[in-house]
């Protein structure tokens, strides 16, 4: 076993096994431009909410805490 059989080997892998689903995609293309690309829509929409959680949780963290917390320097 040579190391060019193993690189050999794992683009096989790649190209017969991991690509099949956009070598799927893009013979759908041919016949629906649409129903191709809402796969690209679809991971778009859960991206933009993704983001919007994120930016919903830093505002939540940044919120200033002078109001929830009381130090009683005197116990």
């Amino acid at each position: 076993m040579t190391w060019r059989s193993v690189w050999e080997g794992i683009a096989s892998f790649f190209e017969n096994v991991l690509f099949v689903p956009y070598d799927a995609i893009r013979e759908l293309e041919l016949d629906s431009w649409w129903l191709a690309n809402i796969f690209s829509w679809i991971f778009m929409i859960i991206a933009a909410a993704a983001f919007v959680y994120w930016l919903i949780q830093l505002k939540h963290y940044n919120e200033p805490t002078e109001d929830t917390y009381t130090y009683n320097e005197n116990p």
